[in-house]
């Protein structure tokens, strides 16, 4: 049984930081998710080119850290 897996995309400016990411909470700033995806689920992140990346997650991952971070 797999559960459906989401990508999570991520856009850096050119100083490093963390323009625009998906699957954000509004209460939570784009460096901050970036931040919380990247402690709970770091080997799940891929670098890509152009200053951008991406979370390969699963549905269920990515519903509880956004419940945990409306809390």
């Amino acid at each position: 049984m797999s559960e459906s897996k989401i990508l999570v995309h991520v856009r850096f400016a050119a100083d490093g930081t963390v323009m625009e990411i998906g699957e954000r909470p509004a209460s939570v700033d784009a460096q901050k998710w970036f931040d919380r995806l990247s402690l709970s689920y770091g080997l799940a992140y891929q670098s890509l080119s152009g200053g951008r990346g991406v979370f390969r997650l699963d549905r269920a991952e990515i519903e509880t850290l956004k419940a945990a971070s409306v809390n």
